[in-house]
C-alpha cells in the first residue's frame, strides 16, 4: 500500500494575491475547479461539490477546513459520501518575483476503497489537469 502523499508543483505567471483569490474564491473556483454551493475561507467551514467521470454518477465530495493562512495556505478534508476513507489536501503558495508556485499536496489516499476511481493514478490525472491545466490557463486569461 502507498501511502506517500501526493505532490504536484507549478509556478504560475500571476501574483501571489491572484493565484489566493482563484483558490479561495467559489465565483473563480467553478471557473477552473469546481462549482461550490458555498465556500466560507475559516477553519471548520464543511463544503460539498459534486464531480465525477462524464456519463457516470457523480461522486459527492465532502471537505472541511482545516487550515487557512492568508495567502500561504489552505488546507482541507477530502473524503466522498457513502465511502469510507479520509484525506487531506493542501494548497500551499511561494512568491517567487512576479510569479508564484503552487505546491499542492494529497494525503490519505491510501484511506479509499480499492478501486479505480480512487486510484492513485485517478488523483495523479485529475490534480495535473487541475493545477497544471485549468488554473493555469485561467490564471493567463483573466
Amino acid at each position: 500500500m502507498n501511502s506517500e502523499p501526493f505532490v504536484i508543483e507549478r509556478v504560475y505567471n500571476a501574483p501571489v494575491s491572484r493565484v489566493w483569490k482563484a483558490i479561495t474564491d467559489k465565483d473563480q473556483m467553478k471557473q477552473w475547479y469546481f462549482t461550490l454551493q458555498e465556500f466560507i475561507l475559516k477553519v471548520g467551514f464543511e463544503f460539498s461539490f459534486e464531480a465525477g467521470k462524464d456519463n457516470e454518477a457523480p461522486y459527492v465530495h465532502l471537505c472541511r477546513i482545516t487550515e487557512v493562512i492568508k495567502e500561504k495556505k489552505l488546507a482541507y478534508t477530502w473524503r466522498y459520501k457513502d465511502y469510507e476513507g479520509e484525506s487531506l489536501v493542501s494548497f500551499e503558495l511561494f512568491e517567487e518575483g512576479e510569479n508564484t508556485r503552487l505546491k499542492l499536496t494529497h494525503t490519505g489516499l491510501e484511506t479509499f476503497p480499492k478501486h479505480p476511481d480512487f486510484a492513485r493514478e485517478s488523483f495523479s490525472a485529475g490534480w495535473t489537469h487541475i493545477i497544471g491545466t485549468s488554473l493555469k490557463n485561467y490564471l493567463q486569461k483573466a
